[in-house]
């Protein structure tokens, strides 16, 4: 039985990470089916019904354009989950390089990137993707950007927290006593022993990057309107919470139960991943 086959049966086993599991699939094939689902165009407005409540011909209510909340929330799910997972893909790259690199060429290499790296973490993540967008413009692919870099320095210091612990263990010092190259003790040795804290912070990141596009949608530099972005709804609706508070719930629900499923998921993931835990 392959490993992740392995993983795949604990994961059954694990309420909690079964349960986060499920939501995150259910939100990805919400938003892989949006133009299916939705029973309205998301950007089409109706005046004459404005700010309608919740019915059968809008499920979710509609906004003070007329637009079918439902739909909009569909949709936004593609925006916000496309963002968090091409920003993450960054991070995840471009920070477990980085930590990797600091983690096997030795004091002078650890102390130039991690100094870097806490430079970066020094700063409150939505201000520093802030200060990033509101330089480069209000773009998606600037947002995409912004939060890659602002979630880099935790890649960075878990992967390198692993390879330090992984190191000096006492296979590998076997491998390099009998010859082996330091590629071939990083590609066999060391990158499957540190996969598994990199793939929980990968979880817990991509709840936390949804979080920051939802942040950055709502100050206005995220997702430019009229395309439907949870945070921009967010935005809207804060206006009408006594006259329609459906406006502003329904998206805030979607933000938190999809963060809920990531953080359910990277929870299980940590208990599944490390020995010490099962």
């Amino acid at each position: 039985m392959s490993p992740g086959q392995i993983l795949l049966r604990r994961l059954v086993r694990h309420t909690l990470a079964l349960v986060g599991f499920v939501i995150i699939l259910l939100y990805v094939a919400l938003a892989l089916l949006a133009p299916s689902l939705s029973p309205h165009d998301p950007v089409r407005m109706a005046p004459g019904q404005s700010l309608s409540g919740p019915s059968p011909q809008f499920l979710f209510g509609t906004d003070e354009f007329g637009r079918d909340i439902f739909s909009r929330v569909l949709y936004g799910s593609r925006v916000s989950l496309l963002i968090a997972a091409a920003s993450v893909t960054i991070a995840l790259g471009l920070g477990t390089g980085l930590g990797i690199l600091a983690g096997v060429q030795g004091q002078r290499a650890d102390n130039v990137i991690m100094r870097l790296m806490d430079v970066i973490f020094a700063f409150p993540a939505i201000l520093l993707a802030l200060f990033v967008v509101a330089i480069l413009g209000p773009k998606a692919e600037h947002v995409v950007l912004a939060i890659g870099l602002v979630f880099t320095p935790q890649f960075a210091r878990v992967s390198r927290a692993a390879v330090l612990t992984v190191k000096y263990l006492d296979y590998v010092e076997a491998s390099r006593a009998l010859g082996a190259a330091g590629m071939r003790i990083l590609v066999r040795h060391i990158l499957p022993n540190i996969s598994a804290p990199v793939i929980v912070q990968l979880s817990i990141t991509l709840s936390l990057a949804i979080l920051t596009e939802s942040a950055l949608s709502f100050l206005g530099l995220g997702t430019q309107p009229p395309a439907p972005s949870w945070g921009s709804m967010l935005s809207a609706g804060r206006r009408f919470m006594e006259l329609a508070p459906w406006v502003a719930v329904f998206p805030g629900l979607a933000i938190m139960v999809v963060v809920l499923g990531f953080n359910l998921l990277g929870d299980g993931l940590r208990d599944l991943l490390d020995p010490r835990l099962r």
